[in-house]
């Protein structure tokens, strides 16, 4: 065999195998592709961000998961959210699989723009740490431990009230609700009382709320750089009310059981360790947002959908009326935990409030391995996003979605998975308790007391990033004749 023949033999065999191998290349980058669920990452950096924060302002989030589920088919889609690539679950069996396997398949996991603002607190924190800090504040703000705290709900929601509607025929009840519940949150958590000092916080709350869900633009003017100044002032305003809180402590002039700082200055976790500074001010920061903007968006829109519905604010009413006359008969005429347990119908309305405007539209966690679901596979490392509309406005779920019913909260209420207005599993909202209880105690005390009108019974909703009446949900007020 000459050369010229063993050259030309090995050329077609490596040829042969190189085609091959090109063939098995090609089949297997296929089949990889096939496996990542369907979708769009959109623009480079920015991915789909501005047209979902486009679409939620104007409280049409529902249209871009639902235009892209029927676009692909399935209940799952990628996209990128704030430079991460996501997938996107939309539907119970994707809600359970996110919330029932907490540190074995997904973690909890914000974007990084959003982490940054909070810091150490407990939406930045992942396994075993999550828990024992979840665990933490969850004393604080269990169903035991917050009964104590219902009296001093009830006179500072008695307080505003008249200091801030009595004697006003027309208000804007969403901002004055607002000042209300962060006021409360301010008493609960710091023992802050006096409005200079809440109006300071108040501020930059405001910026920190505005820029916490924009696109990570730090630099002077953008919002986000804004909400970055917002949580730097508030680190510093809470970092003087812990120097004086300690010394108050140290001579014995306030108790350790206070209130939720005093709490976390005089209690270790259960690793024998104290929060440092930085770690307390991050997780009051956290609950202080948490604690007054998602209840105050139920409250709001609760009293719109009782003026529309005057068959359920009957039934409302009936219920705190008949509460108000045993409190009446008491020496002190405060709302008590056990009231609160007689207000089904009261909370059921808000449950159905909750279904139609979920104050958190959803959360973020992310990949810890690669996750295969519905024939698809998610990468490690990917963020992954859970959302409300994935159930909460569908007819397969919610009979007639668009009816504001409370009914349907009746014995078992709702197929499980379906209503998630605080998420589920172990990252459930930790004060979800704390909502019910503020909720409540605020209905009870408006309904009760005042009698309204809506200005603008079609007023539409905004999301920024919360869900919010557009005027403030203007409405004429008077005080109710008590018989």
């Amino acid at each position: 065999m000459d050369i010229m023949t063993v050259v030309t033999a090995t050329a077609l065999v490596l040829g042969f195998l190189l085609s091959l191998g090109f063939a098995v290349f090609q089949r297997s980058c296929s089949k990889s592709r096939k496996l990542l669920p369907p979708g769009s990452f959109g623009w480079p950096v920015v991915g789909e961000t501005l047209q979902f924060l486009a679409l939620s302002k104007a409280n049409r989030s529902r249209d871009f998961f639902e235009h892209r589920i029927q676009k692909y088919g399935g209940d799952i889609f990628k996209t990128s959210f704030f430079g991460h690539p996501t997938a996107v679950f939309y539907s119970p069996a994707g809600n359970r699989l996110l919330f029932s396997n907490e540190n074995k398949l997904v973690q909890n996991s914000w974007p990084d723009s959003l982490a940054r603002l909070f810091g150490n607190s407990l939406i930045s924190k992942v396994g075993d740490d999550a828990k024992v800090l979840r665990k933490m504040l969850l004393t604080f703000l269990k169903p035991e431990a917050l009964q104590k705290f219902v009296g001093r709900v009830h006179s500072v929601v008695n307080h505003h009230l008249r200091s801030h509607w009595i004697g006003n025929p027309q208000i804007k009840a969403f901002p004055l609700l607002k000042r209300c519940l962060f006021s409360v949150a301010c008493n609960l958590f710091l023992s802050l009382e006096k409005e200079t000092q809440q109006a300071e916080l108040y501020h930059h709350f405001i910026s920190l709320l505005n820029g916490m869900l924009q696109l990570p633009l730090d630099f002077p003017g953008t919002l986000y750089r804004k909400a970055r100044i917002g949580s730097y002032h508030i680190r510093r305003i809470l970092q003087a009310v812990i120097d004086r809180r300690r010394k108050d402590l140290a001579s014995g002039s306030v108790s350790e059981e206070q209130d939720l700082l005093s709490f976390l200055l005089c209690n270790a976790d259960e690793r024998g360790n104290r929060l440092p500074d930085d770690d307390i001010k991050d997780n009051i920061m956290l609950l202080l947002m948490a604690g007054h903007d998602t209840s105050v968006v139920t409250v709001t829109l609760l009293l719109k959908y009782l003026a529309l519905n005057p068959d359920c604010y009957h039934e409302v009413l009936q219920e705190q009326l008949q509460i108000s006359k045993e409190i009446e008969g008491r020496e002190e005429q405060v709302v008590r935990w056990d009231d609160l347990q007689k207000m089904k119908y009261s909370w059921r309305a808000a449950q159905e409030t909750l279904r139609l405007h979920p104050p958190a539209g959803g959360t973020w966690r992310k990949a810890i391995v690669d996750i295969s679901y519905s024939g698809f596979t998610i990468p490690k490392g990917w963020k992954l996003f859970w959302t409300t509309n994935s159930t909460h406005s569908k007819e397969e779920y919610f009979k007639d979605p668009q009816k504001f019913e409370p009914s349907r909260f009746e014995g078992d209420g709702p197929s499980a998975y379906t209503f998630v207005p605080f998420g589920g599993g172990p990252r459930m909202c930790p004060g979800n308790e704390f909502a019910r209880m503020v909720i409540l105690v605020l209905v009870h005390n408006i309904v009760i007391n005042f009698e309204w009108q809506l200005i603008d019974p079609a007023e539409k909703v905004s999301v920024d990033p919360m869900p919010a009446p557009k005027k403030g949900l203007p409405i004429k007020v008077q005080e109710r004749l008590r018989p």
